[in-house]
C-alpha cells in the first residue's frame, strides 16, 4: 500500500487503542483493504467511510480489558492475601508472638544501625565544594624494621609547599590539632575557650559561614580571633563582638569575626574559636621544627583543588617532593597521601586525629556484621517455625492449586505473610529502639562524639528494611510450600515430604546456637584481654598516682604544686608533659655523632622518675644539683642500640642533642621495659627528657590515704586557692590506662548485649520447635507412658536430638571463635592472652543449660498429660 493510500494515523490510533491485541491485526488489515478500494472514489470519502468502520467495530467482543481491571484483580489478590494471613496468624497466637518478638528484638538493632550509619555518612556532606576538598595524611616508615604508622597530622612544611609550589591547588589550609586552648578575659568575665589555630583559608575551604566579619581577612593578621555564636554570647550576650578585644595573659586578641556554631556532623567537632595561624608562627618563631619535613605530629593540612585538577596530579607532586626530602635518611621516611573530606570520618584508624569527632570504619563494620548475624538468626527463627508447621497448611496449598492458583501466586501468599509479620515487628522494634538508643549512645559511641538523630528521611529505609527482612525470613517456607503437589496433599498427607530428614531446620538451629555461643565466647575473650591489658606491667608505677591536668588553664603550675605539697596525704609531686600508656604521643629527634633518630618522648622532672619507680638497667634519674646548661635524659634500650652504644653502661655520661635547637642532654640512665604506648602500638625508641622549657601539662601526685574522698576534697580546695576559673580535672593513672582500652570494655559489653539478644532469639525459636515437636509426638508420649516409660525416660528420649544439634553448634563455635580472635581481633596486640578452656567454656555451658532447660520444660509439660485424654478417641 502506497503512503497516499493509507488512512490518517489518528484513525489507526483509535482502533489500536480499543481493539483487543488478538483481533487487532486481522481487523485493521481488513479495514485498510476496504480503505484502499474506496480511495478511487475520493480521498475524503474513503477517510469518512474508514472512520465510520472504526467506530462500527468498537463492540464488546473487540474491546480489550482496561488496565484498571488488571489492577483491581491485583488489589483483590492482595486483599485475599491479607485476610488469609491475618486469619492464619490469629489462629497460631503462640508462634505469631514468638516470631514477632524475635524479629522486633533483632530489628531494633537494625534500626539503630540504620540511624547510626545514616548519621556517619552525612559527616562533612554540607560543604559546597566537598568533591574538591582533601585532607593530607602522613605515613611514617621505620626504615630499620619496616613498620609503618599512618597519621592524620602533617608538618607545616608540606602545607606551605602545597600552597606555594603545587599547581592546581586553589587553597591550602593549615590547622593545629586542637592546641589553641586558653583563658580569655573581657572586662571582669574570664572564660576558657577551646579551638584551633587556622590559616586564612578556613572559610574558603569549609562551608561554615561568618555571621559578621570578612571571611577573606578574618584570620589573616596575627592575634586575630573568630568566635562561634555560643562562645560570643557567653561574653557579649546578643551584642556584635566584632572589633572588641579579648585578653589572654599578656596578649590581646582582636575579634575579627562571628561565625556559626559548627554543625554536629563535622569531623571538626565542637569548638569555641579560631585563632589565626600567623599568631602561632609569631609565638613559635624560634622553633625551627615548624619548617621541618619530619615534624608531622601537631598540624593538619587541607587542600581545595581547582575545578579541573585531579588528586592524582597533586599526589604525583607530593611523591616527588617526598623522594627528594627522604633521600639520605637512614632511619625513617615520611610520605603523604590524600583523603576526600567525606572519607575523613569514618576513617581507617589513623593516629593523631583532630580533637573533634573520629570514627573508625573497622569498628562500624564490626557492628554491621554483628547486626546482620543477629538479623539472620531472627529470620531463621521464622523459617524454622514456618517449615515446622508447614504440613498443617499443606491442604490450604492443595485447595489453592486445585482451583487454579499458580506457583507464583502461592509463593507470593507466603512471602506476603512474612512481610506482614515483619511490618508488625517493625512497630514494636521502633519502641525498643527508643529504649536502647540512650544506652547505645552512652556505652558504645559516646567516645566518638556522635549523637543519633532519627529523621523522617529514614522512614523509607526502615520500610524497605522491614520488607527485606520479611523476604529473607519467608523465602524458604514459601519455596517449600509452593512446590507441593495438590494430588499428593489431598490424597494422603502422610506421604508429603518437605526435606529428607528435615535437614534444613536442623542446619538453621545449629547456626543460631553457634552464633549465640560465638558471641558469648567473644564477650569472654574481650573482657579477659581488657583485664590483661590494664594490668600489664608497663615498666613504671601507676598505682595510687593521680594525674591533675593543667593543660589550657594558664595556671602557674609551681603555685599549684606548692599547695598540693602541703597536704599530708600527698607523698610525692612530679610534673610531665604527656601521660604514657594512654595513646597520647609526642615525637622528637635525638642526634649523636652525626646520627639522627626519631623518638617518642616525654618531658618530666626528677620527682616524676621517683614517684613512678622507673626501673633502670644502669644509671638513674636527674642530677638536680647541677648548675651548668646541660640537661639530662633517660633513654631506653632501643635508643641505646640505634645510637651505637654496645652496653647500657657505655651510654651513661654521653652527650646527645635533642630537637632542631640542638639542646644538649647528658644520658643519666637507661630504662628497663618502659612502655610509652599501649599494647596495640609497636614499641618505639623512647626518652624521658628533663623539662628544660617547663612545658608542663600534668601534675602527678603520689597519694597515700585511708579516706580518698576526703583527700580529693583537700586537693580540690588547694586548686581553688590558686585558680577559681577552671574546674579541678584529675584522674587516677589506673583509670586513664583503663580508658585507653575502653574499646575492649565496650566490645565486651556489646558482645554481651548482642549475645543476650541472640540467646533470647534462639531460645524463642527452640521453644517454638519444642512446642511443635511435643504437639506432633503427644500420642507417642502417651503410648510410651502407658507402656511404663518414666518422665526421665521421656526427657532423655526427646532431648537427645537437641543435645546432638547443640554439640554440633559447639563444634562449630569453638574453632570459629578461635580463628576470629587469633587472626583478626587480637592480632595487633604485642602481648595478649592465650586462648584456652576458660575462654571457651562459659559460652558452651550457658547455651547448653538454657537449651536443655527449655526442652526439658516442654517435655515435662507433655509428659504430665493424662494418656487417657489423648488416646480415648484412637
Amino acid at each position: 500500500m502506497s503512503k497516499r493510500n493509507r488512512p490518517p494515523k489518528w484513525m489507526d490510533w483509535i482502533i489500536e487503542f480499543y481493539c483487543h491485541p488478538d483481533l487487532l491485526e486481522d481487523l485493521q488489515g481488513d479495514l485498510h483493504e476496504y480503505y484502499s478500494r474506496n480511495t478511487p472514489k475520493g480521498q475524503l470519502k474513503a477517510d469518512f467511510i474508514f472512520f465510520l468502520d472504526v467506530l462500527k467495530f468498537c463492540r464488546p467482543y473487540t474491546i480489550q480489558k482496561p488496565k484498571i481491571l488488571g489492577q483491581m484483580t491485583f488489589f483483590n489478590l492482595l486483599t485475599n492475601y491479607l485476610k488469609t494471613s491475618v486469619r492464619n496468624l490469629s489462629r497460631n497466637k503462640l508462634f505469631t508472638g514468638i516470631n514477632i518478638v524475635g524479629l522486633s528484638v533483632a530489628m531494633s538493632i537494625g534500626i539503630l544501625m540504620i540511624t547510626y550509619i545514616g548519621q556517619l555518612l552525612s559527616f562533612d556532606g554540607f560543604h559546597d565544594n566537598k568533591e574538591r576538598i582533601y585532607k593530607v595524611y602522613s605515613r611514617y616508615t621505620d626504615l630499620e624494621d619496616g613498620t609503618k604508622m599512618d597519621l592524620a597530622s602533617t608538618s607545616v612544611y608540606i602545607g606551605d609547599k602545597l600552597k606555594e609550589e603545587c599547581p592546581g591547588i586553589a587553597e591550602s589550609l593549615l590547622m593545629t590539632g586542637g592546641w589553641a586552648q586558653d583563658d580569655f578575659t573581657f572586662g571582669e568575665k574570664t572564660l576558657s575557650l577551646d579551638g584551633y589555630n587556622s590559616s586564612d583559608a578556613f572559610f574558603d575551604v569549609f562551608s561554615i559561614d561568618l555571621i559578621s566579619g570578612s571571611p577573606e581577612t578574618a584570620l589573616v593578621e596575627p592575634y586575630s580571633i573568630v568566635l562561634t555564636e555560643t562562645s560570643a554570647k557567653k561574653f557579649f550576650n546578643d551584642e556584635n563582638p566584632v572589633g572588641k578585644t579579648l585578653k589572654s595573659g599578656e596578649d590581646s586578641y582582636q575579634i575579627t569575626g562571628l561565625m556559626q556554631d559548627p554543625p554536629p556532623n563535622t569531623h571538626l567537632g565542637e569548638f569555641d574559636m579560631l585563632i589565626s595561624f600567623s599568631t602561632l608562627r609569631i609565638k613559635e618563631k624560634d622553633n625551627k621544627k615548624l619548617n621541618d619535613w619530619n615534624y608531622i605530629w601537631s598540624f593538619h593540612t587541607y587542600v581545595l583543588l581547582d575545578q579541573n585538577t585531579t588528586i592524582e596530579s597533586v599526589q604525583a607532586f607530593v611523591d616527588q617532593l617526598a623522594s627528594k626530602e627522604n633521600d639520605g635518611e637512614k632511619y625513617q621516611a615520611i610520605n603523604h597521601y590524600f583523603k576526600n573530606i567525606s572519607d575523613v570520618t569514618p576513617g581507617k584508624g589513623e593516629n593523631n586525629n583532630l580533637s573533634g569527632v573520629y570514627v573508625n570504619w573497622e569498628d562500624v563494620n564490626k557492628l554491621i556484621v554483628l547486626t546482620i548475624v543477629i538479623l539472620i538468626s531472627s529470620c531463621f527463627n521464622y523459617t524454622n517455625l514456618s517449615i515446622a508447621r508447614s504440613l498443617r497448611r499443606a491442604k490450604e496449598v492443595g485447595i489453592r492449586k486445585v482451583v487454579g492458583a499458580k506457583y507464583s501466586q502461592v509463593f507470593s501468599q507466603f512471602i506476603f505473610e512474612a512481610i506482614l509479620i515483619s511490618l508488625l515487628s517493625l512497630l514494636f522494634a521502633f519502641g525498643l529502639y527508643l529504649l536502647i538508643k540512650p544506652g547505645f549512645e552512652q556505652e558504645v559511641i559516646d567516645s566518638e562524639g556522635v549523637k543519633l538523630f532519627f529523621t523522617p528521611s529514614f522512614v523509607p529505609y526502615l520500610l524497605l528494611f522491614a520488607v527485606l527482612i520479611g523476604v529473607v525470613a519467608g523465602i524458604a517456607p514459601a519455596m517449600v510450600l509452593s512446590k507441593l503437589k495438590a494430588i499428593s496433599i489431598l490424597g494422603d498427607l502422610t506421604k508429603v515430604k518437605l526435606f529428607k530428614g528435615m535437614t534444613l531446620r536442623k542446619v538453621l538451629v545449629v547456626f543460631q546456637f553457634a552464633v549465640s555461643m560465638i558471641l558469648i565466647i567473644s564477650s569472654t575473650i574481650s573482657y579477659r584481654q581488657y583485664v590483661f591489658s590494664i594490668n600489664h606491667d608497663m615498666g613504671f608505677r601507676t598505682e595510687n598516682i593521680l594525674n591533675v591536668s593543667i593543660y589550657g588553664t594558664g595556671v602557674d603550675y609551681k603555685m599549684v604544686r606548692t599547695e598540693f605539697e602541703k597536704i599530708p596525704e600527698v607523698k610525692g609531686v612530679g610534673t610531665c608533659m604527656m601521660i604514657p600508656g594512654t595513646r597520647s604521643m609526642y615525637g622528637g629527634e635525638i642526634k649523636y655523632n652525626g646520627d639522627s633518630i626519631d623518638i617518642f618522648m616525654n618531658k618530666v622532672d626528677g620527682a616524676y622518675l621517683e614517684i613512678h619507680d622507673i626501673e633502670y638497667l644502669t644509671g638513674g634519674g636527674f642530677n638536680l644539683t647541677r648548675k651548668d646548661s646541660i640537661g639530662y635524659v633517660v633513654i631506653d634500650e632501643k635508643i641505646r642500640e640505634k645510637l651505637g652504644f654496645k652496653t647500657p653502661e657505655e651510654a651513661i655520661g654521653e652527650i646527645v642533642e635533642y630537637g632542631s635547637s640542638g639542646w644538649k642532654l647528658e644520658v643519666s640512665g637507661v630504662m628497663d621495659g618502659y612502655e610509652y604506648t599501649d599494647l596495640q602500638n609497636p614499641l618505639n625508641p623512647t626518652a624521658l627528657i628533663q623539662n628544660y622549657d617547663e612545658r608542663v601539662y600534668h601534675i602527678n601526685l603520689l597519694l597515700e590515704s585511708a579516706d580518698m574522698i576526703s583527700t580529693m576534697d583537700k586537693l580540690e580546695s588547694a586548686w581553688r586557692s590558686v585558680d577559681e576559673v577552671h574546674p579541678f580535672k584529675a584522674e587516677f593513672y589506673d583509670v586513664q590506662v583503663q580508658d585507653s582500652y575502653a574499646e575492649y570494655k565496650t566490645m565486651f559489653g556489646l558482645f554481651l548485649f548482642l549475645a543476650s539478644l541472640a540467646i533470647l532469639i534462639s531460645t524463642l525459636g527452640l521453644l517454638g520447635i519444642a512446642v511443635f515437636t511435643m504437639e506432633t509426638r503427644i500420642k507417642e508420649i502417651s503410648i510410651r507412658k502407658v507402656l511404663g516409660a518414666t518422665e526421665g525416660n521421656l526427657i532423655a528420649l526427646l532431648t537427645k536430638s537437641f543435645i546432638v544439634i547443640l554439640s554440633i553448634s559447639a563444634a562449630i563455635a569453638i574453632p570459629a571463635s578461635y580463628f576470629l580472635f587469633d587472626r583478626y581481633v587480637l592480632v595487633d596486640f604485642r602481648e595478649r592472652i592465650s586462648l584456652g578452656f576458660f575462654e571457651f567454656a562459659p559460652g558452651i555451658v550457658v547455651i547448653l543449660l538454657i537449651a536443655i532447660l527449655t526442652v526439658t520444660w516442654q517435655t515435662l509439660k507433655a509428659a504430665s498429660t493424662n494418656p487417657s485424654e489423648m488416646l480415648r478417641n484412637e
